[in-house]
């Protein structure tokens, strides 16, 4: 094959089909999956295709199309958030490691100059590899990924300045030779044009397309709009991604988010799958093989100075842990795909020669390959070693003669608690897990650690003066548990309790509890609400509503006493149903029952008929 069109869709097609799914069985993951089939079907390779240029152009847009979908889940104000780990943390990272893998480049026998711009392309990681990584292993909103993307956020800020300097560096300032300080202002201009521009025309434009309900034309204006911001800075000199990312900032906020990101994601995965198949048609691996020990040794001398460097960035700047900080080297110890851009242009102004650019290239394209790997290795270590959880003595609960106790401090619980707060009635809460009890505590709740089913803790919390038990445990066994060590202890008192189903409430019942079905009073009021957004009279829709749950009530009674057996259970359940459409037929002068109103019906005297 030549790369033509046809020939790259079956090659791609091919990947996906088999090598993908096959990499997946072992764990290995997609992304290695498309390396090994682009290395193993590109120019260097089997030759399937002999020109992995036409296939890196047309990949580079499932990176920009990656771009605008994490655009498109920061808003401007997320963005003013993140300001202090982009640029805290991935400052220190792209400069530590630039100076870093700099002075490396300089004892190979490079000048100033070269060690400079081949240690900060190196200092970039693959946004590609990196994010498709956390996104495979759902580690995106993970402390280690909202890290790993504030530093790659700041690497593609930072590849704008760096691109300018290059031809600076190689004394080649000519229009035809790169960015000069002019293009520079260009390129802050085109940035500010597309900001301003895309505030105002954007949303408006896809308000007008919406009104034509054609998904068609909804689908190409999406399209436009990512190629559209990406040509744009292409055009300025800049990044095609970070036009594209740009342009989903400032739609993040829009009524439209949802539906761009589903129309773009099925182009972004196709396109991107297709990417990381053209970086592993440009390994070389005639470089590779034509002197293994220093391409290994320089492979190995990127993962480790970037690995260490992100270890401590990650535990100073990023506030992570060492579990957390390890996770994060190893997602971002690899080279990145604009490296190669940097290559071929310090190459061009004469910074570096083409035996050294095709080494760098075949370095980061096998630092690609590796990290996956890397990553499964750590997970493993990581796993092999369950991190040590110090043990916390349960809390001394001082007795301040509350009126109601709730066990449990979750959602469930919390909402009890602000309504007592509200009304000014004194309550304690005790909640078995310790970092939500510090969660909590900051909002000035009155919560103790403990085990609420202990009779030692309920004793000196005064539960003997408690008036109510309010029993929001989450799990059915505790809370079971719970609620049996509290009617043993104080068999007179009124517990009240959260039940998962009818099942879990017929055990409430069991142990003289009160249960309250945790999701049966918000679904009832949701239905309701339905009801009159479907034109029903709102009073109607509430008295409907309420005689609902009186008879559902009085269901759940009626089955507690035959819930061993299913046929019946099963029976009841049909009959209160038919009782239940009877009962609204009624009101509607419809059905058994409002025959039988009227067939008995005796007006007394002066009634109206």
């Amino acid at each position: 094959m030549h790369g033509g069109g046809l020939e790259l869709a079956l090659v791609f097609l091919l990947a996906a089909v088999i090598a993908v799914p096959v990499f997946r069985r072992f764990g290995l993951g997609a992304v290695l999956g498309y390396l090994t089939a682009g290395v193993a079907l590109g120019p260097y390779g089997l030759k399937v295709v002999r020109n992995a240029e036409p296939v890196l152009a047309a990949s580079e847009i499932g990176v920009v199309m990656m771009l605008f979908v994490i655009g498109l889940e920061l808003s401007p104000a997320r963005l003013r958030v993140m300001r202090k780990p982009v640029f805290g943390a991935g400052g220190a990272q792209v400069v530590l490691c630039g100076l870093a893998l700099g002075v490396l480049t300089m004892l190979t026998g490079y000048g100033w100059k070269a060690g400079a711009a081949v240690g900060l392309s190196l200092a970039l990681s693959s946004t590609a590899v990196g994010l498709q990584l956390l996104s495979e292993r759902k580690a995106l909103t993970a402390e280690h990924g909202r890290l790993a993307f504030a530093i790659l956020l700041f690497q593609d800020l930072a590849a704008i300045p760096l691109l300018a300097a290059i031809p600076l560096l190689g004394k080649a300032r000519a229009a035809d030779h790169g960015l000069g300080w002019d293009e520079l202002a260009m390129a802050i201009g085109a940035i500010a044009l597309l900001v301003i521009g895309g505030r105002l025309l954007l949303r408006q434009m896809f308000r007008v397309v919406a009104r034509t309900q054609m998904p068609e034309v909804f689908t190409g204006a999406a399209l436009f709009s990512v190629l559209g911001a990406a040509w744009l800075m292409q055009m300025a000199g800049l990044s095609a991604g970070l036009g594209a990312f740009i342009a989903g900032v400032l739609l993040a906020d829009s009524e439209f988010r949802h539906e761009l990101e589903a129309q773009i994601d099925p182009f972004k995965g196709l396109l991107l799958g297709l990417f990381f198949m053209a970086v592993g048609m440009s390994i070389d691996l005639k470089v590779v093989l034509s002197d293994p020990l220093l391409i290994t040794g320089l492979v190995a001398a990127l993962i480790i100075v970037k690995f260490g460097i992100l270890f401590v960035v990650g535990q100073r700047p990023g506030g992570l842990d060492w579990r957390e900080s390890l996770r994060l080297g190893a997602v971002l110890a690899l080279g990145g795909e604009f490296g190669f851009v940097v290559f071929q242009e310090a190459l061009r102004v004469g910074l570096i020669d083409n035996h050294m650019r095709n080494r760098l290239v075949a370095v980061v394209g096998l630092s690609m390959a590796l990290t996956p790997l890397l990553v499964m290795a750590v997970e493993r270590l990581l796993a092999a070693a369950p991190e040590a959880k110090p043990v916390r003595a349960y809390d001394t609960i001082p007795d301040h003669q509350p009126q109601v106790l709730i066990a449990g401090f979750g959602r469930f619980g919390q909402i009890v608690a602000r309504l007592l707060l509200a009304h000014k009635t004194p309550f304690i809460g005790i909640e078995h897990s310790a970092d939500q009890v510090d969660f909590v505590r900051r909002f000035g709740s009155p919560v103790y650690y403990g085990d609420p089913a202990r009779p030692d803790l309920l004793r000196s919390a005064g539960a003997a003066q408690v008036k109510v038990f309010v029993v929001a445990i989450d799990k059915v066994d505790d809370n079971l548990r719970t609620v049996r060590a509290i009617r043993k202890l104080y068999p007179q008192a009124k517990v009240f309790a959260r039940a998962r189903d009818r099942r879990h409430a017929w055990e409430l019942m069991d142990l003289g509890a009160r249960p309250m079905r945790e999701t049966f009073l918000s679904s009832l009021k949701l239905g309701e609400e339905v009801l009159v957004e479907l034109g029903v009279p709102p009073e109607v829709a509430r008295d409907h509503a309420e005689r609902f749950r009186d008879h559902d009530r009085r269901l759940l009674r009626a089955q507690y006493l035959i819930r061993d057996d299913e046929d019946a259970l099963l029976q009841s359940t049909r009959d209160a149903r038919r009782e239940l459409e009877e009962l609204f037929k009624a009101d509607y002068g419809e059905g058994l029952l409002r025959e039988i109103a009227d067939a008995t019906a005796t007006p007394e005297r002066g009634e109206e008929e």
